[in-house]
């Protein structure tokens, strides 16, 4: 009975010395801080090149191009006004069914200008109004007139159906010295067929360059 006793009593006290040994066991050390997230890792690393070389900052700012201001628009050019025009009366010349004499008309003319006025002058001789005035001009072409140092330069063109006789050709050259040098400011007419001076308009009378008030015969 003894020998069981101290057995018993033996094998208590190794489960008292083994439970002591387990309360004497150190406290597990506290769990590590959390490494950082994933997602916080990858944010950094797409920063954009002007975060800097360590990707700290990991939102991407876009960038927006400035907007080009619109350009003034032209103003707009004021046309330049043009000349009044005035009226004038003035006397051309025809001649009479008979081709035997010239016949003055009194017309009312428009210009803006010495050119325009002389121009004008030209397109009334080429047009009559009446049966007993017939014009001399109205098949011929003013290609050109331009009036420089009282000169008139009328350059003209004339088709084979303005063609006249000796009489009709005369009067037509008379006519027109006559219808030009009414204006004080003109002293010569040069008559031009086709940009060349020509020794006669239709072949039969001869033709000055330039034609004057003297040997005309005004």
């Amino acid at each position: 009975m003894l020998n069981k006793k101290l057995t018993y009593t033996a094998v208590s006290a190794v489960l008292l010395m083994v439970i002591a040994g387990c309360g004497d066991k150190p406290t597990a050390a506290p769990a590590a801080e959390a490494a950082p997230s994933s997602t916080a890792a990858v944010s950094g690393a797409e920063g954009t090149a002007g975060n800097g070389a360590d990707g700290a900052e990991g939102t991407v700012t876009p960038s927006v191009a400035p907007q080009a201001e619109p350009s003034p628009s032209p103003a707009a050019t004021a046309e330049p006004a043009k000349p009044e025009k005035q009226s004038q009366s003035i006397e051309v010349y025809f001649t009479d069914p008979q081709q035997l004499d010239l016949v003055p008309a009194t017309v009312t003319i428009s210009f803006g200008n010495e050119t325009e006025k002389y121009t004008e002058s030209f397109k009334a001789l080429q047009t009559s109004s009446t049966a007993d005035q017939v014009t001399l001009w109205g098949g011929i072409e003013l290609k050109s007139l331009e009036f420089k140092d009282g000169q008139v330069t009328l350059d003209v063109h004339k088709p084979v159906e303005a063609q006249l006789g000796a009489g009709g050709e005369a009067m037509a050259v008379s006519s027109l010295a006559k219808t030009f040098f009414q204006f004080s400011e003109v002293s010569s007419i040069e008559l031009l067929v086709d940009g060349e001076q020509v020794e006669s308009l239709m072949g039969h009378v001869d033709l000055e360059h330039p034609i004057t008030r003297e040997n005309s015969g005004l």
